[in-house]
């Protein structure tokens, strides 16, 4: 099936205390945005790219673009008020019947095999999402306080989300709910299941500065195993 994705570049990156949103910071001498980017251009040439990305911001991101001479094909689509409302105005775009994956534009190190697995789990399945073990010990916070939980039946989810073009048009149909904290959220509020398959653990998202440190001390490792960078 020929596919689709939908970088989510919304958001406004309060946590950041930065002038521009996070997802516009330097990291290794270029955007995150245009990291992002790159890893779906090099996993597949002929992939569809959308950015979900704010009015107000299009002009700039178009100037940085000219300023690295970055020519990646990608169609901007208007930010909405919360990510539920950025990925359904960026479906309008998607090529119909699609495979359609939607990330995070400040997850800048998948592994080509993370992107493989999840478009494949969801071409078999309908609906994926790449997830993590947890290795710290968990609690739950309760009104009276707090309890330990088995961390083995947890597992951290990450991004790219993958889904069928029926499953993921059928889902956005609906209503915002806050309950919406992901895109499988809301294709499972629709009574979709949804496959997990096995995440990086490089594939982290940067939503405050310090992440931009870890970033770059464990972008060798990522280099390494990613399969993006030839030996």
């Amino acid at each position: 099936m020929e596919k689709s994705v939908i970088i989510v570049a919304g958001g406004q990156g309060m946590r950041f205390s930065q002038d521009l949103p996070k997802q516009f910071y330097y990291f290794r001498e270029r955007p995150l945005l245009m990291h992002t980017i790159d890893l779906f251009h090099f996993y597949d040439r002929n992939i569809q790219i959308i950015v979900g990305i704010r009015e107000d911001y299009m002009s700039h991101w178009e100037s940085i673009c000219e300023q690295f001479h970055f020519d990646v094909p990608h169609i901007l689509s208007p930010g909405g008020e919360t990510r539920f409302h950025t990925v359904k105005n960026a479906l309008s775009e998607v090529n119909s019947g699609n495979l359609v994956a939607i990330h995070d534009s400040v997850r800048p190190m998948l592994y080509k095999r993370t992107i493989d697995d999840c478009y494949h789990a969801a071409e078999q399945n309908g609906a994926s999402l790449p997830c993590i073990e947890i290795h710290d010990s968990i609690r739950e916070i309760r009104a009276d306080g707090s309890r330990w939980v088995d961390r083995s039946s947890f597992r951290l989810v990450q991004t790219p989300q993958v889904f069928r073009y029926d499953i993921l048009m059928k889902a956005y149909e609906k209503e915002y709910s806050k309950d919406f904290t992901d895109d499988a959220s809301v294709v499972e509020h629709s009574g979709f299941p949804v496959t997990l398959v096995e995440g990086n653990p490089e594939n982290i998202k940067i939503t405050k500065p310090e992440d931009l440190v870890f970033a770059e001390a464990i972008f060798d490792s990522y280099k390494k195993n990613s399969g993006f960078f030839p030996e």
